[in-house]
């Protein structure tokens, strides 16, 4: 359980601010469609995640120890200094069509978080954790936290919620974690 709840944190955590985060808002706002949204969202972060998580297990069954050790230590210092950088998103684009906000929320969200850094996320704690379900299970939850709210939110919180100061905690944490993991001594914690 413990890449379960490892998974969840990180990625609750990182999603704050991020992109798809930012997506989440607009869709709610544009379309006030909640449940073709939220169902979209669990749709493509489960589809993306399970195929970082793939990438991070076959990772772990072709490279070393020491340099997956040190592979895992450096992700986690670049998450760490990417959850600093704001994203920001315009909402160009974003036509519903023929196919509805469900459709197009699977296809935003999946393309928006390829190379995202919850998807590096998944690729490392899947790298760390035996259990690969497990940690995609947690990271589409972490997920889930971050974007049901933004989804019932929309607009009206937005302006006034903290992001820059959940980014700084955010990247301490990621930090952290990156440091113990290149000390040796992460294993402890992860």
């Amino acid at each position: 359980m413990e890449a379960f709840f490892v998974s969840t944190l990180a990625v609750a955590v990182g999603e704050i601010g991020d992109k798809t985060q930012l997506l989440a808002l607009l869709l709610a706002a544009r379309y006030k469609k909640p449940i073709p949204i939220i169902l979209g969202i669990l749709v493509a972060t489960l589809a993306n995640h399970a195929l970082a998580g793939l990438l991070g297990h076959w990772v772990v069954q072709h490279i070393s120890s020491e340099m997956l050790r040190w592979a895992l230590g450096l992700s986690f210092l670049g998450i760490a200094a990417w959850t600093l950088k704001p994203d920001e998103m315009g909402d160009e684009g974003l036509n519903e069509g023929r196919y509805g906000v469900f459709l197009l929320t699977c296809v935003t969200f999946f393309l928006a978080e390829i190379g995202d850094k919850t998807q590096l996320a998944t690729v490392a704690l899947a790298a760390k954790y035996s259990n690969l379900w497990l940690v995609i299970a947690g990271t589409t939850l972490g997920m889930m936290i971050a974007d049901v709210p933004a989804v019932f939110l929309g607009k009206i919180a937005a302006p006034n919620f903290p992001f820059k100061l959940v980014r700084w905690i955010a990247a301490t944490l990621f930090a952290i974690l990156g440091v113990l993991v290149l000390l040796g001594i992460g294993d402890r914690f992860l």
